[in-house]
């Protein structure tokens, strides 16, 4: 069980948001299916990269769990896209791993491309050639067939067409490419999602979306496979990290830039609703050393776009022995 640090509590930096790509706008705001307000929250990932913590556990555990994976792999991976979310988190574990050459880092946020382009002067002794690129997960700006690897740690949970942004991972990467993904599951927030509920029906007699909708465990695999990814692989971890009140959770959420982006969010929270909700959080999952919990669910995914090298399924009805046989000569138990 990890424990943050406490002294999240920091002045926020207001600063005017701005890309380099002269269509980003429009394509955050074109998709069909509209959950998220992609432009929010390029604004919400703007201001984390001035209140990011590069000693946050959480995310730094996420990213070096997702890279760890690499750790089973034999393949070599020279040219690299790491998208959105954890990317500095990211950048100071990915050296050393998979025989990355080439390191192209992607976010739709200005600033926080620019925060890890500013930090590139900390790993000048990795020899990989590191390029910044302003893009958007869901209109992947990447030539087909162009890469070993497409890594995303803590970003595609974002994105209003979840299916779409992974078949475009899945055509960025050439025959027999790793796609890596870390997203938030559907049991993250749960303390928070109960507290909230509980308050608005209380002070507003009714319930509006206060936490984003995150994908469940049972639908990752069914992602994977239909974005077109050989050989799925899903896992799933749990992280519980403490608090000392609930305004330092929302504080830590802001810091990883995982505040509300919901299209239909109210966008003004009344203060004694929130007060309300803080005051149940404690109450009902407080600790006895007054600290409360806050639940992050991981779903790590892994697949491969299809390569004749790769296993294949035999045919159906092409086995030679039957369960009969086996029981036959095992016995049964």
């Amino acid at each position: 069980m990890s424990r943050l640090n406490g002294n999240l509590l920091r002045s926020f930096i207001r600063r005017r948001s701005f890309c380099t790509a002269d269509n980003i706008d429009g394509n955050l705001q074109s998709s069909k299916v509209q959950i998220f307000d992609r432009h929010l929250k390029r604004k919400q990932r703007d201001r984390a990269a001035w209140l990011i913590n590069r000693e946050d556990s959480l995310v730094n555990t996420v990213a070096d769990n997702l890279l760890d994976r690499l750790e089973d792999v034999k393949k070599t991976f020279p040219t690299t896209l790491c998208l959105g979310g954890s990317l500095e988190a990211i950048r100071r574990s990915v050296c050393g791993r998979g025989a990355i050459q080439k390191l192209i880092m992607m976010d739709s946020s200005y600033d926080m491309v620019k925060l890890c382009k500013d930090a590139e002067k900390d790993f000048a002794s990795d020899n990989i050639e590191t390029s910044f690129m302003v893009g958007d997960e869901e209109y992947l700006p990447i030539q087909g067939s162009s890469v070993d690897l497409v890594i995303s740690c803590l970003g595609l949970h974002w994105t209003n067409d979840l299916p779409g942004a992974m078949i475009q991972s899945r055509l960025a990467l050439k025959p027999d490419g790793l796609f890596l993904a870390a997203i938030f599951g559907g049991e993250t927030l749960k303390e928070l999602r109960i507290a909230c509920t509980i308050a608005h029906m209380e002070r507003e007699g009714g319930v509006s979306p206060r936490v984003s909708p995150l994908a469940q465990v049972r639908d990752a695999g069914n992602l994977l496979t239909r974005a077109g990814f050989t050989l799925p692989g899903v896992d799933v971890d749990e992280y519980q990290v403490r608090y000392n009140s609930a305004l330092e959770l929302i504080e830590h959420l802001r810091a990883m830039g995982e505040t509300n982006a919901l299209v239909n969010r109210i966008k003004f929270l009344k203060k004694d609703t929130a007060l309300a909700a803080a005051a149940v959080y404690e109450s009902m999952f407080a600790a006895e050393d007054g600290t409360i919990p806050a639940t992050f669910q991981v779903i790590y995914m892994t697949g491969w776009r299809e390569h004749e090298s790769q296993q294949k399924a035999k045919r159906r009805g092409s086995a030679t022995v039957s369960f009969q046989d086996i029981q036959k000569e095992f016995g049964s138990t």
